[in-house]
């Protein structure tokens, strides 16, 4: 289903559920990373762009009024409840702490949506490193913004999804997930200067290719205590190099202090140098339409992430050197991980008219190699979150 027609299906759902047609109507994007993995903890440079898949809410004021907002989620057993009267705290109801941190981030901001019945739909992949909680976060902001009837800056409206999910589910997340779902734009890249904030849009409009995302369909309990590692890491090779952040670091300086580091921290050091790089020259590539130029950046970036950062996973792995197995002539550019790693998602660069042929080989290599089925599926690039009634 495109939105439109994925937007007419949660305002029937909606009806079904409440008994009357939804007053409005919001949808954010998940997101991809093209290149730029463990890069903006790091202050450095990112390449996401929003995905054809989203989180949509529907929404109506309750008949009774009231100040209680309520949440049915057709992924969910259990509603979340929120009474906007009120401070509002964290909930057992784990999934429902997303939304309750951005209803708080507003009423901070003076803005309260009061009482409203909601029917929350996602097609975004749960658990494979596409962002839905951050498609759930700017998704709720859109349906405060418009219940309101104003809209906060997009900046500041990323950094209120993100301090949600820090403080009420617990995540340290970088900014990109939110930035991406706020600010992307069709047929378009962001790339994200993770230090300023700043964002530029990398057209990719070329109908001659587009992004093929695998999902794994594993995830190794590895990730939280790993990701806490490497930053802790990341940060004492920019202690050793005397800098706040290895945004500024060369790899000539790295080379230069590497007695001076565990071998650990060096290679991971080395990774965020490398990748803050390749992800320029990737975004000039694709200003570019240098698809196999792209396409070489993005193996690289996954033996890094490989080899020195260590986040991968025989999966991804195989996922990976399937890919490369296929090649240019079979109609793959590039292929690495995305997303923290130890499973979840590749994505890879493709010729358009070989999505069917790849996305078969890429499935029976997979099966072969692992005895899992993989989650395959295209999207170019889409645009942010919106309001589609109201």
């Amino acid at each position: 289903m495109n939105l439109q027609e994925l937007s007419e299906h949660v305002a029937r759902e909606f009806e079904k559920a409440f008994g009357r047609p939804p007053r409005w109507i919001v949808a954010a994007p998940g997101r991809v990373n093209v290149i730029g993995e463990h890069i903006d903890y790091n202050d450095g440079f990112v390449l996401p762009m929003a995905i054809e898949y989203y989180a949509v809410m529907a929404a109506d004021r309750p008949p009774g009024g009231g100040a209680m907002l309520h949440i049915r989620s057709t992924a969910q057993k259990e509603a979340a409840s929120i009474d906007t009267s009120k401070p509002v705290t964290t909930s057992p109801l784990k999934w429902s702490n997303y939304p309750r941190g951005v209803v708080a981030g507003f009423a901070a901001r003076g803005l309260n949506p009061g009482g409203l019945d909601v029917l929350l739909h996602s097609t975004v992949p749960l658990g494979g490193g596409l962002s839905s909680s951050a498609a759930l976060e700017v998704s709720t902001a859109t349906l405060v913004e418009a219940v309101a009837g104003t809209k906060i800056d997009p900046v500041e409206k990323a950094l209120l999804c993100q301090k949600a999910e820090h403080e009420f589910a617990g995540v340290p997340c970088g900014i990109m997930d939110q930035f991406v779902s706020v600010m992307g734009r069709q047929s378009h890249l962001l790339l994200l200067d993770c230090r300023s904030r700043k964002t530029e849009l990398v057209p990719m409009s070329d109908p001659s290719v587009e992004l093929l995302i695998t999902n794994t369909n594993v995830r190794h309990e590895l990730g939280i205590s790993q990701y806490a590692r490497r930053r802790a890491q990341c940060e004492a090779a920019a202690s050793i190099l005397g800098l706040p952040s290895l945004r500024d670091a060369s790899a000539d300086a790295l080379e230069k202090h590497k007695s001076q580091m565990d071998g650990e921290v060096f290679r991971r050091a080395r990774h965020v140098i490398g990748e803050i790089e390749r992800t320029v020259q990737a975004a000039e590539s694709i200003r570019a339409s240098n698809w196999p130029e792209t396409g070489a950046l993005m193996y690289a970036s996954h033996r890094s992430l490989r080899d020195d950062y260590e986040v991968s996973c025989a999966e991804m792995d195989a996922l990976v050197e399937i890919a490369e197995s296929i090649g240019l002539d079979g109609g793959v550019y590039g292929c690495r991980m995305t997303g923290g790693g130890f499973g979840g998602c590749t994505v890879a660069l493709v010729k358009s008219d070989s999505v069917s042929a790849i996305t078969k080989k890429l499935a029976a290599g997979y099966k072969a190699k692992t005895g899992l089925e993989a989650t395959i599926f295209g999207s170019r690039p889409a645009g942010g979150a919106r309001v589609i009634k109201g």
